[in-house]
């Protein structure tokens, strides 16, 4: 890299620039498509949206409210109707085509109707406005009324108080950037140190568009790829440019010239970097065992981005720091006292706190170990789950809609129906004893026969649950129709295929295909990332720690969201979201791939520096000591800047991103101060010699040098041992 300089920053250069062009090409090949192969309830819900050409959206739910019964007010039933037709290809199911009272309040004055447009499900918001428009338009006098339903509440919720458009992405984007800054500008008070690692973040990330291109004429790639590459690829890369500048400078102040300073940075920090980069990949390639496509194509797509950020970190950042030499240190835009520790053992705050740790490494410890038995007690308590009606955030018409609707008494079922797909020839008379076997089923409030939702050998049951399709209450009545009624009744017919289908259905089979595999999941990252880091570490236990506090870390950083959000702790006097009762189905997941890479970085950076200066003093307490000194600012600087981007996310409107956000924020702090400045050092005192202890007969296997248990004598010098 030394030798080759100029060639390298040359071509990353020319990769970088067509990287950007290769980021606005992609935006238009990503798949959208969020299937559940093989679940019977997804698969009933295709064959209703190939038969109907409607179904697979979340209904349109209108709401109209008069001061008589609402059935006699003329007007009402053009209304729906009128709501109907500015979705061309919906079908609608109300009490005028249905009969059912179930779509009635008791006193009568409030009736709805649910509308299923055409189209298909994307990461893009649905247009209610045409909507909106027609019901303004055709609600008789008298009459109040609404257009509610998920898709309504989501918009809504993703307005400002004052009713105008949320932050963008790249003002959020902006607002992370800025503070990333302020923390590199405290960390290292020069503008050239500042910059390498944004340059490196910015080089990975377009690069990593450039392959993630070229991987989609080899496969599907989920849209969610492009917020991995963004949040992941910013997070690596500064942590990895951080690792290696921070050495850099140090072999500087020992007065090394630029070239042995990088030739020690890369033999030390550039090591470390591979392994660290190794296990991001492996906590994000562990999502190809998830029988989910879209989430497969997330591993795929985000094992790339460890990758490109190593890359860019021991080639272009070599090249640059050669480049640069002492001029890093130039610039000074902050006075060094403010930003500089000394090296000296006995002054700075991270050798202080170095020598407190293995002083009293039992009360640490204990201090530690309590904080997580806090929070690991609401991690436990984690209930995944898609968010409901009354959960999400902000006001307006479709709130406004909505609580109407459960002042008159009308169950939150309705915003996500059941559907139940009668497939072979069934008269009307069958499809009516099926609708009144559901009415009789413990757990749902009404069901009926939509004459819409009929085609030559397939129709729909529309049933409605007496709780919310998201919430756990709605479970039990999942398992009660798929094991017990839908097969009894089948039978009854004599003929028809009776399928559970509704979008309550397909969210607990992604929970269940998701969280029933995740066992496996755990078991791939944990024994793969084990033996890396028994390598690297040369040693039986140092690895183990390592991945059962990285466990625990992410135990914690559950434990947060749910106080916060599940619990309702705070959760709606900062964020205005009231207590959830769930996460989001998605986040565990999501949270897991980004954390458990992330923070394993940190303790890589920690291990891999007292491992070397064990190796150099053959003394436990000293390498402690060293190591944590050495690597303590590093590991605070990097989970500041990454927190900081991550807590912008959580002043996004919807309730996903606030505890997306808020979850990984917490996690990255959480992680560098309990876990790698209390757990890790004060254990790894306590453990004394086992730490570096490696049989030959395992090192062999693993191809490097064994390490004895017991802790070799330390040598004597002229002072003192």
């Amino acid at each position: 890299m030394i030798r080759h300089r100029w060639i390298v920053i040359g071509v990353w250069l020319a990769t970088t620039a067509f990287g950007a062009f290769s980021a606005s090409q992609v935006a238009d090949r990503w798949l959208e498509d969020f299937s559940i192969p093989g679940a019977s309830g997804y698969e009933a819900n295709q064959r209703a949206v190939a038969e109907l050409g409607n179904g697979e959206l979340f209904p349109f739910v209108i709401v109209l409210r008069a001061d008589e019964d609402v059935t006699k007010v003329a007007g009402v039933e053009t209304a729906i109707e009128k709501a109907s037709a500015a979705n061309p290809g919906s079908r609608v199911s109300s009490f005028f085509n249905t009969g059912d009272e179930m779509y009635l309040s008791d006193d009568r004055k409030v009736t709805f109707a649910n509308i299923y447009a055409a189209g298909q499900f994307t990461i893009e918001p649905v247009d209610v406005d045409p909507t909106k428009k027609a019901v303004a338009a055709a609600v008789p006098a008298g009459v109040d009324g609404y257009v509610t339903g998920i898709d309504s509440l989501v918009a809504e919720s993703s307005e400002t108080a004052d009713g105008g458009a949320p932050p963008s992405v790249l003002a959020e984007a902006l607002i992370g950037g800025v503070g990333a800054l302020v923390i590199l500008l405290f960390t290292f008070g020069t503008l050239p140190a500042i910059a390498m690692p944004l340059l490196i973040a910015i080089a990975s990330i377009l690069n990593t568009f450039s392959l993630i291109w070229l991987l989609t004429y080899i496969t599907d790639v989920s849209i969610v790829v492009q917020f991995l590459v963004a949040l992941v690829g910013l997070g690596v890369a500064i942590d990895y440019a951080l690792l290696m500048i921070f050495r850099f400078r140090e072999e500087l102040r020992h007065g090394a010239d630029r070239e042995t300073a990088i030739v020690e940075t890369m033999r030390h920090a550039g090591r470390s970097v591979i392994v660290s980069g190794s296990t991001v990949a492996v906590g994000l390639l562990s999502m190809l065992i998830l029988p989910l496509p879209f989430i497969r194509s997330i591993g795929i797509g985000g094992m790339l981005i460890p990758a490109v950020s190593v890359l860019a970190a021991i080639t272009l950042l070599p090249a640059l720091l050669y480049t640069l030499g002492p001029r890093i240190n130039r610039v000074r835009v902050l006075p060094k006292r403010l930003v500089e520790g000394s090296d000296d053992p006995d002054k700075g705050f991270w050798n202080r706190w170095a020598h407190f740790v293995v002083r009293r490494p039992i009360p640490v410890a204990a201090a530690g170990l309590a904080i997580v038995a806090a929070l690991l007690y609401y991690g436990v308590q984690l209930n995944p789950a898609d968010a409901q009606a009354k959960d999400f955030p902000g006001g307006g018409p479709a709130h406004r809609g909505a609580q109407v609707l459960t002042d008159a008494g009308i169950t939150a079922g309705i915003h996500k129906p059941f559907q139940i797909a009668v497939e072979g020839d069934a008269t009307p008379e069958q499809l009516e004893q099926v609708a009144t076997r559901l009415d009789e089923t413990e757990g749902i409030a009404g069901a009926a026969a939509v004459p819409q939702a009929r085609t030559d050998g397939f129709a729909l049951v529309e049933a409605f649950s007496t709780a919310d399709g998201s919430s756990s209450e709605t479970r039990p009545t999942i398992t009660r129709l798929k094991e017990d009624v839908l097969p009894a009744v089948e039978s009854e017919l004599g003929g028809p295929q009776l399928t559970l289908a509704g979008l309550p259905t397909e969210e607990r089979e992604f929970v269940d295909a998701a969280y029933g595999n995740f066992p496996f999941v755990l078991l791939f990252v944990v024994l793969l990332t084990y033996v890396l880091l028994m390598r690297a570490f040369r040693s039986v236990f140092l690895p183990l720690k390592a991945v059962l506090l990285n466990l625990v870390s992410l135990g914690a950083a559950y434990g947060i969201i749910v106080f916060i959000f599940q619990k309702g702790h705070g959760a709606e006097e900062i964020w205005s979201v009231p207590a959830t009762n769930s996460i989001i189905s998605w986040i565990p997941l999501m949270i897991f791939a980004f954390l458990f890479g992330l923070s394993m970085d940190y303790e890589v950076f920690m291990l891999t520096r007292m491992r070397e200066a064990y190796d150099e003093t053959g003394d436990t307490i000293k390498a402690i000591s060293l190591g944590l000194a050495r690597t303590g600012k590093l590991v605070t600087s990097a989970a500041l800047v990454l927190m900081f981007a991550f807590f912008v996310l959580s002043t996004g409107p919807s309730t996903d991103i606030k505890q997306f956000g808020i979850g990984l924020a917490a996690g990255i702090i959480f992680d560098a101060t309990v876990i790698r400045a209390l757990l890790v050092p004060a254990i790894m005192r306590l453990m004394g010699p086992w730490n570096w202890w490696l049989p030959s007969s395992v090192a062999k296997v693993l191809g490097t040098e064994p390490s004895p248990r017991q802790e070799p004598r330390r040598p004597q010098v002229e002072g003192g041992g």
